[in-house]
C-alpha cells in the first residue's frame, strides 16, 4: 500500500478520502524535514511548514505527488520536482472566492474608516465629520495579475458601480463584461486603487517599489492579498507619508516567515511599526483565503486532482 504523509494540519477529508483511494496515511506535524523518512512516501500533503527543496527530492525516490493546500507554490522547488517527475498540485480554485470577499471587505473598511471609528465609539468618542468615508462608486480599480484571485476579486466588484481594469504579463484575451484588459502603463495612469494578485518569484520581488510608485499618474490606494515580498515596505511607508499612496490594505507583509505562521522572529522594524500605527492602513494576518468554506473546498479540489492522477 502506498503511503501519503500529511505534514500540516488540514481538513479531515484528506485522511478519509485518501484512505478510500487505497493510501496509507501518516500524519506528522512536529518533526522537521530532516527527521522525516522521505523515501517511504508516494505522496505529500503540505501547506507551508517548510520548503520542499532538492535535498528532499533526492531522498524521496518513491514520491509521485505533492499537494499544496493553497494557491502559491513558492515553497516548492518546481524545477527539482519536474526533474524528479513529481506532480505538484495546488488549489487556487478553492480559496479564490474567500480572497475576493476579503479584499473587498478590507477596501470598504479602509474607505469608511470602520476599524478606527469602531475603536473610537467603544471609548465613548463620537466623531462624525472626522470619519466621513469615501465611496467605491466611480473609482477605477486596477488589478495586476488576472488569474484565479484577480478574476475572483473582479467578480466581487460587480455591482459596486466602479470600473475594473486589469493587466497580466502572461495571460491575454481575458476582457469581459466585468473587466477591461489594459497595458501596465495604462493601468498606472488610470487606477485610483491598485490591487496585487501576483505569485512570489524573483521577478515579482519588490514589484511595487519607489520606481513603480513614482510611475503612477494618480495618488492611489493599495491592496495586497498576494505575497508580502511583492511590496517593498520602505517604499510603501515613504509613499504613505508623502501622500502618494493614500491608504493600504495588507493581508500579507514583507516580514512574514516563509511558513506564514509569524511575522518575524525578533524585533519590530521601524517601517512595520509605522504600518501598525497608521490610520491609513488596514491589516490582517494572511487570512484572505482563510475561511471555513475555503478549507473544505480546497480539500475537495485537491482530492479530485489526486484521484485524477490514477496512481
Amino acid at each position: 500500500m502506498k503511503k501519503v504523509i500529511i505534514v500540516d494540519k488540514v481538513h479531515p477529508q484528506f485522511s478519509l478520502r485518501l484512505q478510500e483511494m487505497g493510501f496509507e496515511i501518516v500524519e506528522e506535524y512536529q518533526k522537521s524535514s530532516d527527521d522525516i523518512p522521505w523515501h517511504e512516501y508516494a505522496g505529500m500533503i503540505i501547506r507551508s511548514r517548510f520548503p520542499i527543496d532538492k535535498s528532499i527530492f533526492s531522498q524521496a525516490k518513491a514520491l509521485q505527488f505533492i499537494a499544496r493546500v493553497g494557491a502559491g507554490l513558492e515553497n516548492i522547488d518546481l524545477s527539482a520536482a519536474k526533474q524528479a517527475k513529481v506532480k505538484v498540485l495546488a488549489a487556487p480554485e478553492g480559496n479564490r472566492h474567500a480572497l475576493g470577499e476579503h479584499a473587498l471587505g478590507m477596501l470598504l473598511s479602509l474607505f469608511n474608516r470602520l476599524l478606527w471609528a469602531d475603536q473610537e465609539v467603544r471609548k465613548g468618542i463620537w466623531l462624525r465629520e472626522e470619519n466621513r468615508g469615501l465611496e467605491l462608486r466611480g473609482k477605477t480599480v486596477g488589478l495586476i495579475g488576472y488569474g484565479y484571485m484577480g478574476s475572483a476579486f473582479a467578480s466581487k466588484l460587480r455591482g459596486m458601480d466602479c470600473r475594473v481594469i486589469a493587466y497580466d504579463l502572461y495571460r491575454k484575451g481575458f476582457a469581459s463584461s466585468q473587466v477591461e484588459e489594459v497595458s501596465l502603463d495604462y493601468l498606472k495612469s488610470e487606477a485610483d486603487i491598485i490591487s496585487l494578485h501576483l505569485p512570489e518569484s524573483d521577478e515579482t520581488y519588490h514589484y511595487l517599489d519607489e520606481e513603480f510608485i513614482a510611475s503612477c499618474k494618480k495618488n492611489f490606494f493599495l491592496l495586497n492579498t498576494a505575497r508580502g515580498k511583492n511590496v517593498k515596505t520602505a517604499a510603501l511607508v515613504k509613499a504613505l507619508q508623502e501622500g502618494k499612496i493614500l491608504g493600504a490594505c495588507l493581508d500579507v507583509l514583507e516580514f512574514e516567515k516563509s511558513s506564514f505562521e509569524n511575522i518575524f522572529q525578533a524585533g519590530v522594524p521601524d517601517d512595520l511599526n509605522y504600518l501598525f500605527q497608521s490610520p491609513k492602513v488596514v491589516l490582517s494576518p494572511h487570512i484572505a483565503g482563510w475561511t471555513k468554506e475555503s478549507k473544505e473546498l480546497m480539500a475537495k479540489v485537491l482530492l479530485e486532482k489526486i484521484e485524477n492522477l490514477n496512481l
